[in-house]
C-alpha cells in the first residue's frame, strides 16, 4: 500500500495541469481570440495562395481591426473581465488564488490603449498557434489510434518501419501528453503577460496609492477624534458626577447633570458623524466644531468644578477651518488631560489669532499627590501630530510647578 501511495503521490505532480479547470478555460480564452483570424482566412480564402502568403493573412490581417478596438477606451475593461473569467477563475483576494493585478476602469491614456493593442496582437498569435496545435494533435491522435486500417495515410504520420507498423497506437499517450502540454504553456503564457500588458500603469497605480494613503490618514484621524470627543465627554461626566456626590448640593447637582447632558449630547453627534463617514452613507456628516465654539468647551470643562480662565484674543471667525477644527480639539484634549491627570485644579487657556499665527496655550498646577503626565500619552501625542500637519509645533511639558502645552499653529 506504501508503494501505491507513493506512486500516486508521483503521478499526481505531473497531472496537475490535466486536472486543474483553469487549463482548459485558457485554451477557450485563446480559442475565442484566434476565432477573429480564422473566420477571415475562410473570407479571404487563403487555401488559393501559397502558404507563406495565407500565414500572413492569418497573422497580419487582423490588425486593423484591433488596433480600432484598442483606441476604444472600454476595450481594456472588456478583456481583463475575460481574463478574470477565464485566465484567472475563482475568488480573489485569497491565499489560495491571490489577485491577478489587472486594471478595473478603462484605458485613461493613449499609453494604456498601446499597451492593449499589444495584448490584442499576441493573444491573437498565441491563440493561432494553440488552435494549430490542438487542431493538429486532434488530427494526429486521431489518425495515429487508426493508422493501422488507413494505410494511405500511415505514411504521412509517422513513417515506421514495416515490422513497426502495427504500433501505431501505442503512441496515440505521447501525442495526447504533447497536446495537453502544448495548451498548458500557452495558457500559462497568456495568463504571464496579462498583468503586465492589462494591468495599471505606473500612474495608476500611485494614484492608487495615493488614494489608499489618504483614506488610512483619514481614518486614523476619525480614530483621534473619536478619542478627544468621546474621552472628554467620559471625562468630564466622571468629574461631574463625583463633584455632584461629594458636594451634596441641589443646585450643583443641577448644574452637573445638564453639562454632563450637553457634553453627551456633542459626543454623541460626533460619533454619530465620524460613523456616516466610515459607513460613507449618502447622508451629508454634521459639522465639525471650531475655535468659534472655545467658549462652549471651556464652560463645559467649568461645570466639572475646575477654575478655568479663558483668554480669547483676536478674529477666529476668521482662522481657516481646518485650523480652527484641529484648534478646537488641541484644547478639548489639553482639558481633558487635566481633568484626568490634574484633577480639579486652576487652569488657564489663552487662545489668540494673530495675521499669520495662532497660539494655544493651556497652564495648570501639577497636583502634588500625583507625578506630573509623561510625554508619552496617546493624547499628547495626538496633539502633537495635529500640530505637525499643519505646519505648527507643539511642546508640553511641567515648567515652574504647572503643567504647560503650548501650540503654535500657521494661519495662512
Amino acid at each position: 500500500m506504501d508503494g501505491v501511495s507513493r506512486l500516486l503521490r508521483s503521478l499526481r505532480r505531473p497531472l496537475r495541469p490535466v486536472l486543474r479547470s483553469v487549463t482548459y478555460t485558457r485554451w477557450l480564452h485563446l480559442f475565442i481570440a484566434a476565432t477573429l483570424a480564422l473566420l477571415g482566412a475562410f473570407v479571404w480564402g487563403v487555401d488559393e495562395v501559397p502558404p507563406a502568403v495565407s500565414y500572413a493573412i492569418l497573422a497580419l490581417g487582423p490588425v486593423p481591426l484591433l488596433a480600432v478596438a484598442a483606441a476604444i477606451p472600454a476595450t481594456r475593461l472588456l478583456e481583463t473581465m475575460q481574463a478574470r473569467l477565464l485566465l484567472f477563475p475563482g475568488p480573489h483576494g485569497t491565499d489560495a488564488q491571490p489577485d491577478p493585478g489587472l486594471a478595473r476602469t478603462p484605458a485613461a491614456s493613449w499609453a494604456d490603449r498601446g499597451r492593449v493593442f499589444v495584448w490584442l496582437v499576441l493573444r491573437m498569435w498565441v491563440g493561432l498557434l494553440a488552435a494549430v496545435a490542438g487542431i493538429q494533435g486532434i488530427f494526429l491522435t486521431v489518425a495515429l489510434t487508426s493508422a493501422h486500417h488507413w494505410s494511405s495515410f500511415e505514411a504521412e504520420v509517422v513513417p515506421l518501419p514495416g515490422p513497426w507498423r502495427g504500433s501505431y497506437p501505442l503512441l496515440v499517450p505521447v501525442a495526447v501528453a504533447a497536446l495537453l502540454a502544448a495548451g498548458w504553456g500557452f495558457g500559462a503564457l497568456i495568463a504571464a503577460l496579462a498583468p503586465r500588458l492589462l494591468g495599471p500603469s505606473a500612474a495608476e497605480r500611485l494614484a492608487a496609492l495615493e488614494e489608499r494613503t489618504e483614506r488610512l490618514l483619514e481614518h486614523n484621524r476619525l480614530a483621534r477624534e473619536l478619542h478627544d470627543t468621546i474621552g472628554h465627554a467620559l471625562t468630564v461626566a466622571v468629574v461631574q458626577a463625583g463633584a455632584a456626590r461629594a458636594a451634596g448640593s441641589p443646585e450643583f447637582t443641577e448644574r452637573a447633570l445638564r453639562a454632563i447632558e450637553d457634553t453627551g449630547r456633542e459626543a454623541l453627534e460626533d460619533l454619530e458623524r465620524v460613523l456616516r463617514l466610515l459607513r460613507q452613507d449618502s447622508a451629508p456628516p454634521s459639522r465639525r466644531p471650531g475655535l468659534a465654539e472655545a467658549e462652549r468647551l471651556v464652560a463645559s470643562a467649568r461645570g466639572a468644578g475646575a477654575a478655568i480662565s479663558a483668554e480669547i484674543e483676536g478674529p477666529l471667525e476668521t482662522v481657516p477651518g481646518p485650523v480652527s477644527r484641529e484648534g478646537y480639539r488641541i484644547v478639548q484634549e489639553c482639558l481633558t488631560n487635566v481633568l484626568r491627570h490634574a484633577g480639579l485644579v486652576p487652569v488657564t487657556v489663552r487662545i489668540a489669532a494673530s495675521a499669520g499665527e495662532l497660539e494655544l496655550h493651556v497652564r495648570n498646577e501639577l497636583p502634588r499627590a500625583a507625578p506630573a503626565p509623561g510625554p508619552g500619552g496617546s493624547g499628547l501625542r495626538g496633539i502633537r501630530e495635529r500640530a505637525a500637519l499643519l505646519g505648527g509645533e507643539a511642546v508640553a511639558g511641567p515648567h515652574d510647578g504647572e503643567w504647560r502645552v503650548r501650540v503654535t499653529l500657521p494661519i495662512q
